[in-house]
């Protein structure tokens, strides 16, 4: 009979614990009547701190990869009806089969599974990566899923650190609003609470940079930024922010809520930088000035010929 009771009362404590070992972000953690675990609480993975994400660009020590040329984005201009839900972590836009990237230093195809955004109402601390130090009111990420051989061969070829491939496009504030992602801005008032969805109709490639500017970015080894942080992901951040309205980037944190009782904005849903320790960080060009020599340099040729006219 004591076995029995015990037993009954580890059954009904079972969903409470999980409860309390649900992953949070740490604003979540910090407010009052929750009961979840912050970054610094987070298992699986997350705990090793060798190749996790995300972490800061020092662009001046990333070195250059003649191998990472432009990307190829196929089927991110086709214009369709999206499922947009709030996830209860973030805003999370499911992209339906025929979307995948090629290119761009790649080892295979990826097919597009979605995409989600990280954001703050401070518009200086939004984003997951930064640059040089820098963080930004935003970070969107482009999720892929490598396309795996069909072959027993090809499948134990396969590099397991790179199974998952993520575009991370930073965002900043500008003065005006970006048209390609107002109808997605649209939608965040639909969907407040956690669990609910609605659909609006949108192509990636709107929300996106010209492509053309697309051919700056780093390229790193890293992790997923949520729990359980597997180390399986082939990061590519892009130099060229998208620039958005500062009303569309607060539209996010405005209009959804952690929570169902709409008490907590969601909002800082961001993962603490981590150590990038020994790897190594590329990028895909040389940056710098289009003049690669210093202008006296340049000029000091010319001098000499107009000295050598007067001189005759």
């Amino acid at each position: 009979m004591r076995l029995l009771l015990v037993l009954l009362v580890l059954g009904a404590a079972r969903p409470l614990a999980c409860a309390e070992s649900h992953w949070c972000y740490e604003i979540q953690a910090q407010a009052a009547n929750t009961s979840c675990m912050g970054p610094d609480s987070w298992g699986g993975e997350c705990k090793n701190l060798e190749q996790q994400s995300p972490i800061n660009i020092v662009t001046s020590k990333a070195q250059l990869d003649h191998k990472l040329g432009r990307f190829s984005f196929l089927g991110y201009d086709r214009k369709n009806e999206k499922v947009v839900e709030n996830n209860g972590h973030t805003v999370m836009v499911s992209l339906a089969a025929g979307t995948e990237i090629a290119g761009g230093g790649l080892a295979a195809r990826y097919r597009a599974t979605q995409l989600h955004l990280h954001w703050s109402q401070g518009l200086d601390r939004g984003s997951e990566h930064a640059l040089d130090g820098d963080r930004f009111a935003m970070e969107m990420h482009i999720v892929h899923q490598k396309e795996k051989g069909t072959s027993r061969a090809e499948e134990a070829a396969q590099d397991s650190k790179d199974e998952i491939a993520v575009l991370a496009f930073l965002v900043e504030a500008g003065d005006q609003k970006n048209a390609g992602f107002q109808p997605l801005v649209d939608a965040l008032s639909r969907i407040p609470r956690p669990g609910w969805n609605t659909t609006t109709s949108i192509s990636l490639s709107e929300l996106l940079p010209e492509e053309g500017r697309l051919s700056h970015y780093f390229r790193y080894l890293g992790s997923l930024t949520t729990p359980g942080c597997e180390e399986k992901v082939v990061w590519t951040v892009f130099k060229e922010p998208i620039r958005l309205h500062t009303d569309q980037i607060l539209a996010f944190s405005r209009q959804l809520y952690y929570d169902q009782d709409q008490k907590l904005s969601m909002t800082d849903n961001v993962r603490p930088l981590q150590p990038r320790g020994q790897r190594p960080v590329f990028r895909s060009q040389a940056a710098g000035p289009l003049l690669p020599l210093p202008l006296p340099t340049l000029l000091a040729p010319t001098l000499t010929c107009l000295v050598a006219g007067f001189l005759r």
